[in-house]
């Protein structure tokens, strides 16, 4: 695939055989991310773990300090009085069975994040198959399944992400936007990655970072060297 000529300008920027310091990296991500929109900073992180283990899955949730530059719409699956708190706390959709139909009738995706109490995780077992490629499915360790709905709502919209393994042992976030500026970024950065390492599992042998690296949403690959964060 050719490459367009902005993105072979940007390339010229960031030197492909140097793993660079967190900051500089930041800092070449800002100046690769002049898209006519307000790009979004990805973070890439290849682990030295095997996912097709369940004592090797990475997976977790963390509050990033300055969030993502993006509010999530988040669906809240309960009943009663749980249901009342979730409207209160500004979920955007919240329902029980009514919204496992809509999901299934009309495919209804308008939402980012699903939360539900532990009383509902039977329903929504109707529709595993269908959440679970989207990475949509609630899960107790994101701190999506819960009886603290008000809790889960606020820090999702304080912009709380999820981090997991893909089939090919890869991370894959956003940690904001190029507009955030170094200091936000680096804050954002160090925090997930403070995150990624804490969650290493036990099971895990050899180098644990094996490429660490972030981008612009239309920028190239900046890597990054793994042990200034180990």
């Amino acid at each position: 695939m050719k490459s367009g000529k902005r993105y072979t300008e940007l390339s010229k920027l960031v030197d492909r055989s140097t793993a660079y310091d967190p900051s500089e990296a930041v800092r070449l991500v800002q100046e690769t991310g002049k898209a006519k929109f307000d790009e979004t900073v990805e973070l890439h992180v290849r682990l030295g773990v095997d996912s097709r283990h369940a004592d090797q899955q990475v997976r977790g949730a963390v509050v990033l300090p300055h969030g993502t530059g993006r509010t999530k719409k988040v669906l809240v699956i309960t009943k009663g009085p749980k249901a009342d708190e979730a409207t209160a706390a500004g979920a955007d959709y919240v329902g029980a069975e009514d919204m496992i139909e809509k999901i299934t009738k009309e495919n209804w995706f308008d939402f980012d994040v699903v939360v539900a109490t532990p009383d509902m995780m039977g329903i929504l077992g109707r529709i595993a198959r269908v959440l679970g490629p989207k990475g949509l499915m609630p899960n107790p360790k994101a701190g999506t399944v819960t009886m603290d709905v008000a809790k889960a709502i606020n820090e999702i919209k304080a912009g709380k992400i999820e981090y997991r393994l893909d089939k090919t042992n890869i991370i894959h976030c956003p940690i904001g936007k190029v507009s955030f500026g170094q200091e936000k970024l680096e804050e954002n950065l160090k925090v997930i990655m403070d995150a990624i390492i804490k969650a290493k599992p036990a099971a895990a042998k050899g180098q644990y970072l094996k490429n660490v690296s972030i981008s612009a949403t239309m920028g190239p690959g900046i890597k990054i060297n793994p042990t200034k964060f180990a």
